[in-house]
């Protein structure tokens, strides 16, 4: 490129135009609220994502059915995917991963590592006391017990990348692995997604069980700028008394430029962080597409 500034600039000719990175845009797939005609509500979490030439799946909804109609109906060619993330275990985010598989099988998908989880994992064969004086009928294995134990899956053809600890898994892109400590879902283990920007990260969660602002320290807020937050936050049952100063804190503390929240954030979450936000809460109604500059 030097060479080529170079030469232009003995010829007495124009620098070579320089293309400004091309947006990332969000669509929203599966939600329940919003929605064009044709589209069907329903309680879960989909979105595809277009980011530096990639399209990237995040979660795929609770039922194969209506996540199949939503794709079509919104034009999306799964086989076009490069990579599929899947936040968590739970069905409202996972039921619509056969749709995928049946596009494109051979699709990467990035999911937590959980022993004995639906994602599929191993343990290793001396996690449990062994007793060798029991006679061989009432051991494990007749006692000859493999190095490995697998746990079963409801997708035994698809290509898991099991995660466990944060990671980046292509150029500006990353995951951020954490595990619940919450009431109802501890030990829970949950991935988000990052997306570096040339004007901050844009950051996509699944249900926030570790917490959103957990997540936001992981991801090195607010010293790393957040540029746009989608997603659950997990705030559908949440006190006004909680909900009010955790979105001054994702404001002024955590310094989230904008917000797009959709799925467990629950309404009166959605009507605060559109008072605190402005014109800086972006609707993500199911069908939307979202373009960030």
């Amino acid at each position: 490129m030097l060479a080529a500034l170079l030469l232009s600039a003995a010829l007495g000719l124009a620098p070579p135009p320089q293309h400004a990175p091309a947006p990332t845009a969000v669509t929203i797939l599966y939600d329940a609220f919003g929605g064009a005609p044709g589209l069907v509500r329903d309680w879960g979490f989909a979105a595809l994502i277009e980011y530096q030439g990639k399209r990237i799946l995040f979660d795929t909804g609770n039922n194969a059915t209506i996540f199949a109609q939503n794709v079509r109906r919104l034009h999306i060619d799964l086989k076009h995917l490069d990579l599929v993330v899947i936040s968590h275990r739970h069905s409202d985010h996972t039921a619509g991963l056969s749709v995928v598989l049946r596009a494109n099988p051979q699709v990467p998908i990035y999911a937590p590592r959980e022993g004995f989880g639906i994602f599929g994992a191993a343990v290793p064969g001396t996690f449990y006391r062994a007793l060798p004086t029991l006679p061989d009928s009432m051991r494990y294995f007749e006692g000859v017990v493999p190095d490995q134990i697998r746990s079963g899956t409801l997708w035994p053809t698809a290509h898991f990348v099991l995660v466990d600890s944060s990671l980046t898994i292509a150029p500006g892109i990353r995951l951020v692995a954490l595990v619940s400590d919450t009431p109802g879902t501890r030990e829970l283990r949950e991935l988000s997604l990052v997306l570096s920007t040339p004007t901050g990260d844009i950051l996509l969660v699944g249900c926030s069980h570790p917490g959103i602002e957990r997540i936001l320290a992981a991801v090195g807020a607010p010293a790393t700028s957040v540029r746009a937050l989608f997603g659950g936050l997990h705030l559908v049952a949440a006190p006004d008394s909680v909900l009010a100063p955790l979105v001054q804190r994702l404001h002024n503390q955590w310094r989230v430029t904008q917000v797009a929240p959709g799925h467990c954030t629950g309404e009166p979450a959605f009507a605060a962080l559109r008072r605190e936000y402005g014109d800086d809460y972006l609707y993500a109604g199911l069908g939307r597409r979202l373009v960030l500059h």
